[in-house]
């Protein structure tokens, strides 16, 4: 099922534009508005539910935080399982990393080295709620074929498409979002 025009205003009307965070010039885009909103929020769980109700996915993977927000939802509407990709240091379990490189120096993400073992050749869904320069995005995928799944889709709620994190994930996955705006 494709968005609707009406979809898309809703969406796009309940996402909040915080100018110069986290830093100036950035123009962040705030999906706890969405989040709060129970229509919109709705139409994205729906949307993406619908998308990908005939995908074999036995998998949900959302990145801390916020892609854990839509990613549990999807899983639950879905009837698979969710594993989180989080920060270092926050899952208790013996874990895979991957390093990725920021504008200034680099990050981390990681993941439970058995998220995929009570499926063999797991199929996942990467999620997030936003996609800018893609670095997050890449790390995650890695990781998620790293510890033995293959990562069918990279989904997204916005793709802030002039910083080009999509051309990036579609060199490793499919790609999806919901929403293309310009990262002003």
């Amino acid at each position: 099922m494709a968005i609707s025009e009406e979809q898309k205003a809703l969406l796009l009307n309940s996402i909040r534009n915080v100018p110069n965070f986290p830093k100036e010039g950035v123009q962040f885009k705030d999906i706890t508005t969405l989040a709060g909103n129970a229509k919109a929020f709705k139409t994205v769980i729906d949307h993406f539910a619908d998308r990908y109700k005939d995908a074999k996915i036995d998998f949900v993977v959302g990145a801390e935080s916020r892609g854990f927000i839509f990613g549990a939802p999807l899983a639950i509407a879905l009837g698979v399982g969710f594993a989180p990709i989080r920060k270092p240091g926050k899952l208790p379990y013996t874990t895979a990393s991957e390093k990725y490189s920021l504008e200034y120096g680099f990050d981390e993400v990681q993941i439970h080295i058995d998220a995929f073992s009570a499926i063999k050749n797991a199929r996942a869904l990467f999620i997030d709620d936003l996609i800018a320069t893609g670095g997050t995005a890449e790390a995650s995928i890695r990781l998620i074929e790293r510890v033995g799944a293959k990562c069918v889709e990279a989904a997204f709620v916005i793709n802030l498409f002039d910083l080009k994190g999509a051309e990036k994930i579609k060199k490793l996955t499919n790609f999806y979002s919901i929403l293309d705006m310009e990262g002003d």
